[in-house]
């Protein structure tokens, strides 16, 4: 079995969290009600916890679209700056001037 790529296994998350967003956001609702029973929030926790732990949304990473690097990203444009001076180098980013570098 072929290993997945970093950039699989966060597209992977990306889908899980939004599929149990809903759920995760009801029981989350539960467990932080103080009008609600002690058993009611505890058993809510014990549900949230049975949930992916890929399916939280601190689980996903910034990482570039082009190289799949999670360092240095910039979110405005989607790529690491590695990726941005590369393709700006060449000219595949309109709009950007090479100033120095």
């Amino acid at each position: 079995m072929a290993k997945k790529s970093s950039i699989e296994k966060n597209n992977h998350r990306k889908q899980l969290v939004k599929k149990y967003a809903g759920r995760r956001a009801r029981l989350l609702a539960i467990a932080n009600d103080e009008g609600k029973s002690m058993e009611e929030r505890f058993e809510a926790r014990l549900k949230l916890a049975e949930l992916p732990r890929n399916s939280s949304p601190s689980r996903i990473r910034n990482r570039c679209e082009v190289s799949g690097r999670p360092r240095a990203y910039y979110r405005k444009l989607g790529m690491s700056r590695i990726a941005l001076r590369e393709l700006g180098s060449t000219g595949m980013i309109p709009g950007l001037v090479k100033s120095s570098w």
